[in-house]
């Protein structure tokens, strides 16, 4: 399915009016936008709470929540190299998922392009069903983990959130979620939808595949490029203690149904402990400088509203130790900057 781009206004630098169908993909409509959608801003829940570094505490949780989805799984296991280069895969694409959400009046775009590189990401799996990442119903599926990970750094890293707060954050991940240029079929029409369909899809969809513990499993996991430095042995002591720092901050955000799926046992006392975790990691950054917590893409983002930065200053891109392996790098299926 291609975008039609002939109803589309296109953007000049600085302007309010945007390049909402930048690239193909899966439009709305036939016809493309009936308006170019509306970026979140500075004033919104979601720049609050999105793009921490602590988000990376949440890592493996949110990729293992993603593959689960049978579709997703098997595209990651056929088409992805996520796991021959996982470090680097993380940290540059934080970036872009970043940048629809930071990017301004260029959101839509840099949407687009996220998009666009599921474009030709189908098959069929070992089971013999169909997929593909450009199934509206897959698609947003990766979408509701991204705001699933903002509640929960809300709720756990955050210092908690009202109702009104998470029925904020859902009315923004629906804003946020328009600047794919993706069918809004799949997007739940309220928060209360949203609960009835997360747990639905923890209960009744997801599954335990290969992906998904391959993303929990890190004993494979390599060095990434900055820490070639670091010996052999010392690095498997580092990913030993990963693996289990990770399993119990995973873990511990799993649903239960989740957890019984993926077959981990969780106690009160687990719980109490991860609860207190979270909550130290909250009143520690709450000592630090808001800048120093801030991904690079939503640092500059906040220096442009502020007038630190020329509101169309370049984009932040991910540094060149981050980029796929060389003979991907012109593969249009992996975000790699020049």
């Amino acid at each position: 399915m291609t975008q039609d781009t002939s109803q589309i206004p296109s953007a000049t630098s600085g302007s309010s009016r945007v390049p909402a169908a930048a690239a193909t993909g899966c439009p709305v409509a036939p016809g493309g936008y009936d308006a170019p959608p509306q970026p979140l801003g500075p004033d919104s829940l979601t720049w609050k709470y999105f793009g921490q570094w602590t988000g990376m505490l949440q890592g493996p949780w949110a990729g293992s929540m993603q593959n689960m989805h049978p579709q997703l799984g098997a595209a990651v296991q056929q088409h992805s190299i996520f796991f021959l280069e996982r470090m680097p895969r993380l940290y540059r694409s934080v970036y872009p998922i970043g940048g629809v959400v930071f990017d301004g009046d260029r959101a839509p775009r840099t949407g687009a392009q996220v998009r666009d590189y599921h474009i030709g990401i189908k098959g069929v799996d070992d089971q013999g069903r169909r997929y593909s990442a450009l199934n509206p119903d897959v698609f947003y599926w990766a979408h509701a983990t991204f705001f699933k990970s903002t509640l929960l750094a809300a709720e756990w890293l955050g210092g908690g959130l009202t109702e009104a707060q998470q029925r904020q954050l859902f009315d923004e991940h629906v804003q946020w979620y328009r600047m794919y240029g993706m069918s809004m079929r799949p997007v739940p029409k309220s928060w209360e939808e949203f609960c009835e369909y997360w747990d639905h899809m923890c209960r009744n969809v997801l599954e335990n595949n290969w992906a998904a513990r391959e993303v929990l499993d890190l004993s494979g996991m390599s060095k990434h490029p900055s820490l070639e430095w670091m010996p052999d042995w010392l690095w498997r002591l580092n990913v030993g203690a990963l693996q289990r720092f990770f399993n119990f901050t995973t873990v511990g955000l799993f649903d239960p149904p989740i957890r019984e799926l993926m077959g981990y046992s969780w106690s009160p006392r687990q719980q109490r402990l991860h609860r207190m975790f979270g909550m130290a990691i909250y009143r520690t950054t709450k000592l630090l400088p808001k800048r120093m917590l801030m991904h690079p893409r939503k640092r500059s983002a906040w220096d442009r509203v502020h007038g630190r930065l020329p509101a169309d200053a370049p984009l932040v891109e991910t540094p060149a130790r981050n980029l796929p392996p060389v003979g991907y790098r012109d593969n249009p299926h992996y975000y790699s900057p020049r």
